[in-house]
């Protein structure tokens, strides 16, 4: 037995794609519906059979859907949310994919009814990548996905969302939304500032450098240019909607590299030593929990070449 109904996905790029790609084949929804305000991704979507139906129009898209999921930038919530909130079916559960969960609980708080379930939720998991093209069904595989849901929710609502997580391979983690944002604030939005940073400074140096710094990327800038190569809107969004945690986080790291350069003015080799060898045991504690592959040269594989 499925376990919606109908569920619809609001957003087909890279996150929402990749969620219709994992529900398909699987006894997880009697009836896919996807909704993309870009005509180009609604008929690419369509030629990929990625739903049962695609529309461009959002209050089309939820009518007798028991699950409804946003994959849009967060800032787009609010207006989703005024146009959908009054049309959702009684007993729905409305969630999102979004990696900030204070705002997203604050903003359609606002607009559901008492008879549906807002539970906010957030797949950790993603590429640089976007699109309708760009989704794979084995994203969510072994992955946590985080719900945080609201004081009042409804127990066996959040357990029927956890098993949709689970059916698509993700493990499931509940956190409040003020913690959420914390965490990911230092795991996920502050690496992304200093990514978009650090390359739109060496944009700035190429000039002086005549292409250099390109032509030698060595394999810590081109990480940092595959993390800065993420979708500008849904990152803007981010930052504009968590920004108390992001300014605490980033003003941590401005201190601690403050020391670090302390460090090396006054050649404290030890000090440099002890803090890139406790970083090196991270690398390797993430690596131990699976969440990513012990891959040589940044996670290009040998037989790509």
């Amino acid at each position: 037995m499925a376990i919606f109904k109908q569920i619809t996905i609001i957003g087909m790029g890279l996150i929402g794609s990749s969620i219709a790609r994992a529900i398909r084949g699987k006894d997880i929804a009697d009836r896919l519906i996807g909704c993309d305000k870009n005509e180009e991704h609604c008929d690419i979507s369509r030629s990929l059979k990625l739903t049962d139906h695609m529309t461009s129009d959002p209050a089309d898209a939820v009518h007798n859907s028991d699950l409804i999921i946003l994959a849009t930038p967060v800032g787009t919530y609010d207006q989703l949310g005024k146009v959908i909130c009054p049309l959702l079916q009684s007993g729905s559960i409305l969630t999102d994919v979004g990696s900030v969960k204070s705002s997203v609980l604050k903003t359609l708080s606002q607009y559901i009814r008492p008879d549906c379930h807002l539970i906010p939720g957030h797949p950790v998991a993603g590429t640089e990548q976007s699109g309708p093209t760009a989704g794979f069904s084995t994203l969510f595989k072994e992955r946590w996905c985080i719900l945080t849901p609201p004081e009042n929710a409804d127990p066996a609502m959040i357990r029927k969302l956890e098993e949709f997580w689970q059916a698509i391979g993700s493990k499931v983690e509940l956190m409040t939304p003020d913690h959420h944002d914390m965490v990911l604030a230092i795991t996920s939005h502050l690496p992304h500032l200093i990514a978009y940073n650090i390359v739109g400074t060496a944009r700035h140096l190429e000039e002086v450098t005549k292409s250099e710094v390109i032509k030698y990327s060595a394999g810590g800038f081109r990480d940092f240019t595959r993390i800065a190569a993420s979708d500008p809107t849904m990152w803007r969004d981010v930052f504009l909607n968590n920004k108390e945690a992001v300014l605490e986080m980033l003003g941590r790291f401005s201190e601690d590299l403050s020391d670090l350069q302390r460090a090396i003015r006054y050649d404290e080799g030890d000090k440099l030593y002890n803090l890139f060898d406790r970083t090196r045991r991270i690398r390797k504690q993430i690596i131990d929990a699976g969440q990513d592959e012990d891959v040589p040269d940044f996670g290009r594989h040998l037989d790509d070449e």
